[in-house]
């Protein structure tokens, strides 16, 4: 008898042990669920990134350097772990259905990146995006170059073809090593303190129909004007001290990033 009530005993409060932890378990995802429903919900002017895998990573890792807010979408198992292990903003479902790009906040978002690996899904994403939000920013990857025609043709804003590019950067290793050193550690390794940045002129900002000499950005915040991009689509580059500053120009800037951030809140 003693064994038999101990032989149940146990055994109840092993079932029960496994029940509690599955049961605890299930709770937990389920909360965690909902907890990131609501965050994504709460986005604002945020971007939606299509595709976790190397390049979709690469792009996210750099968004969440400078706390600018994102939300993954990835359907693969083992990436939504890496995604949860990250503690990036994600969902979990097909970016080629549109029920899914609205929930990720398409209708509140900045723009939107295709970085899955086939072109025909990065096609037809583009398609869906554009069909519910046609004047989103759109950023497209294309695995192979001779499918970028057909990106823009689907909508998107700007193509990027990652091989090309990378070939493209390493010829210039070999023709201008000197000038890609500078570029690296003035821009990107930051070892100088310089950052290259862009921002947009408001119309309310005090410097609207003013020279860019009259702006004395220059000699107010020590950054250097590399650009002026008019709301036309006119570039200006290297511009001169006569050039006009007006409202909706977008001025690129190389500084120290203290600087660079007082002469944004000049402009906006």
């Amino acid at each position: 008898v003693i064994i038999i009530v101990s032989g149940i005993s146990l055994l109840t409060y092993t079932l029960g042990q496994i029940a509690r932890i599955f049961i605890e378990g299930e709770l937990q995802r389920l909360l965690g669920r909902r907890k990131l429903e609501r965050q994504i919900a709460s986005q604002q002017d945020h971007f939606i990134i299509c595709g976790f895998g190397r390049i979709g990573e690469v792009i996210s890792r750099e968004l969440a350097d400078e706390n600018i807010p994102f939300v993954v979408i990835e359907k693969d198992e083992q990436k939504i772990e890496h995604l949860e292990r990250e503690h990036f903003l994600y969902l979990a479902g097909d970016a080629t259905d549109e029920k899914v790009l609205l929930q990720a906040g398409l209708e509140r978002s900045k723009g939107l990146v295709t970085a899955v690996s086939s072109d025909a899904d990065n096609v037809f994403i583009t398609l869906t995006a554009k069909e519910l939000m046609p004047d989103i920013f759109l950023l497209s990857r294309a695995a192979d170059l001779k499918n970028e025609r057909k990106l823009l043709r689907a909508g998107a804003t700007r193509v990027v073809c990652p091989y090309n590019m990378g070939g493209s950067r390493m010829a210039d290793i070999l023709k201008k090593p000197t000038v890609v050193d500078f570029l690296d550690t003035t821009l990107t390794s930051g070892a100088l303190g310089l950052r290259l940045e862009e921002a947009v002129i408001q119309a309310n900002s005090s410097l609207v129909g003013k020279t860019l000499l009259e702006s004395r950005l220059r000699k107010d915040f020590g950054v250097m004007i590399v650009a002026i991009k008019k709301s036309e689509k006119e570039m200006l580059f290297n511009p001169g001290p006569d050039a006009v500053l007006e409202a909706g120009d977008v001025i690129v800037a190389i500084g120290k990033q203290d600087d660079l951030v007082r002469m944004a809140d000049i402009l906006t």
